[in-house]
């Protein structure tokens, strides 16, 4: 029985889909950095070596083999770091392709775990690409007993962590490419405690930190012990070592007062989940590690609180999608709005001042507080600042159409040709000079087709995507609490919302107040309740017959969104797939 902790690295990287010698690069640094702090193991996430999701890159028999050959590149290098455990994330290949794990130990593939459950609902396909694991192996690392699974794999209660535990593990090691949403964290906390202490086992659960297309992977990783306990957990939203020594005695000793696990454990048959043996590390005999000193206290960072965790996702979204992407800087149309100024914020926060470009496109109908609000934001910001305006080019525009429009008054038309001049204006701009645009319109504008197509939709990625209206306003004061005096001018707050393309114009002469739309939004798009149900909220019949026909008929504008960085249960893009042609509406 083996009485020093086990030292466990959970190596908490930002990887890059389809770079697999970079990602293969920085999980070779990762191990020699867990090696230096004396660690006998040292994980790193699901599908750490090709990035995560994928998709249809893994349908590319090269692909494939170019990860296994980047896998064989790193066994090899384990052979100068002598005795120190590493589990990879990585693609298998045999008769068909696996999610995989490998355990790689001084030179050699010791074993493969392949994750049994894959998840084929909201943004998961991978019963698209993977075939299921049937094996769930234990490793002996150091005297102790270590069970090896992969994300869906721990949060059903009877799978295969269930199965190691009874054969004798006393750790699990949990790797995972876990997308954030809202509120998710305390969820998983909740489920890793109650998975270890119904199962008298030591779980680290390791999640994967970073941005990938709509997905954000939030990191902090955590351990709990045998009774459910959190003993450590690593850094949200940034990449972070956490180092852990686990007292795997106390795993022995609490075992010892529970007898229903000797009964349990005549269900598991040794030949059902094979031990295989792995060299242990010896300390005394390596001098270079003569200072390291086990069972030092665990680090266990704060919480981040509801705004703080949303705010720091989609910063990292936007970061990591602009510069994943290949751009360097990034144009935002400021009108002086809510909106436009929370997004440069945004990306502020995620460039830097000194890549944010901002464009003032004021027409005949802008105010002028909304004009001296973008100047002041940009001031503020310490931005790139210039005003282009659009009312000559608007109304020669509109002049040139006379043939085709009439000369009576265009109406909507004319608004939307505002916003579609000022969608060219920016795209040009980023043509000649190489920036990226981004959009600006949140969730409620996209949800009910308050936009305008190759207008203020036009861009590559949009920031707001999923955040609606009202939560754009806590953000935004969010930010501001978070500065000596305010980033975002205080009478963008306390303005009405307007998108200024008509006389006095204000979005509720188009759509009911935001205090109301979002409850009513948040209920059929996101949680999928019905009519019935939504109205036994309290809310208005006609107001929400009307909201959910927009709601459904503006499908063919979101298609033609760009991408957004996904906050909730359920955003607009790969977690909800409805036909564009469809005819089905929910009796009302």
């Amino acid at each position: 029985m083996n009485i020093l902790p086990l030292r466990v690295a959970l190596a908490q990287v930002n990887v890059t889909v389809g770079d697999l010698e970079g990602n293969a690069r920085k999980i070779l640094t990762s191990m020699q950095q867990a090696y230096a702090a004396g660690a006998h193991i040292v994980c790193l996430p699901e599908l750490a070596l090709t990035g995560y999701p994928p998709e249809d890159l893994l349908l590319k028999p090269e692909f494939v083999a170019d990860n296994l050959r980047q896998l064989h590149y790193l066994v090899s290098e384990s052979d100068h770091m002598p005795e120190l455990t590493a589990v990879v994330g990585f693609v298998d290949r045999d008769h068909d392709i696996y999610n995989a794990a490998a355990i790689i130990n001084s030179g050699k593939l010791l074993g493969v775990y392949h994750k049994h459950y894959l998840p084929n609902y909201g943004v998961f396909d991978e019963n698209r690409y993977f075939q299921a694991g049937r094996q769930a192996p234990i490793f002996s690392i150091n005297d102790v007993h270590v069970g090896v699974n992969i994300c869906e794999d721990v949060w059903y209660p009877t799978g295969p962590m269930t199965m190691q535990a009874h054969a004798g593990a006393e750790v699990i090691l949990n790797i995972n490419g876990s997308p954030y949403y809202a509120g998710k964290e305390t969820f998983r906390q909740e489920m890793l405690a109650t998975r270890a202490a119904d199962n008298g086992v030591i779980v680290a659960y390791l999640n994967m930190v970073g941005g990938q297309d709509e997905l954000v992977f939030d990191g902090g990783s955590m351990v709990f012990n045998e009774q459910g306990t959190l003993i450590a957990r690593a850094k949200e939203f940034e990449e972070d070592m956490l180092i852990v020594d686990l007292d795997t005695a106390s795993v022995f000793r609490s075992r010892l007062h529970d007898p229903r696990r000797r009964q349990e454990r005549f269900q598991v048959t040794s030949n059902e989940v094979p031990i295989i043996p792995v060299p242990a590390r010896d300390y005394p005999s390596r001098t270079e590690h003569s200072q390291v000193v086990l069972g030092a206290p665990q680090r266990i960072e704060p919480k981040m609180e509801h705004l703080q965790e949303i705010y720091a996702a989609l910063v990292l979204g936007t970061g990591d999608y602009v510069r994943k992407t290949g751009f360097k800087k990034a144009i935002i149309g400021l009108s002086g709005g809510i909106d436009s100024s929370l997004t440069a914020v945004i990306a502020v926060d995620a460039l830097g001042a000194e890549n944010v470009l901002g464009i003032s496109m004021p027409s005949g109908y802008s105010s002028q507080g909304s004009k001296t609000d973008a100047q002041q934001l940009a001031e503020n910001l310490g931005i790139q600042y210039m005003t282009i305006p659009i009312e000559d080019t608007f109304r020669t525009s509109l002049k040139m159409l006379e043939p085709a429009l009439g000369e009576g008054d265009p109406g909507l038309a004319a608004e939307n040709l505002q916003a579609r001049i000022r969608g060219n204006i920016l795209m040009t701009i980023s043509n000649k000079l190489g920036p990226i645009v981004l959009t600006t319109g949140n969730k409620s504008e996209l949800a009910t087709g308050y936009s305008t197509l190759y207008g203020d939709m036009a861009g590559g990625f949009a920031v707001l995507k999923d955040v609606l209206k009202t939560l754009v306003f806590e953000l935004s004061r969010y930010r501001n609490n978070l500065s000596s005096e305010p980033v975002i001018p205080l009478s963008v707050l306390e303005k009405p919302p307007s998108a200024e393309l008509r006389p006095g114009q204000k979005d509720v002469d188009s759509l009911p107040p935001y205090e109301v739309l979002d409850p009513i939004l948040k209920a059929y798009v996101e949680d999928d309740r019905s009519f019935s149900e939504i109205i036994a909220m309290g809310f208005d019949k006609k107001t929400v017959e009307r909201i959910m026909r927009l709601v459904d008929i503006s499908e063919y504008k979101r298609r033609q969104a760009p991408p957004g960085v996904k906050i909730t249960t359920r955003a607009f893009g790969r977690d909800r797939r409805l036909p564009i042609t469809n005819k089905y509406r929910e009796s009302v």
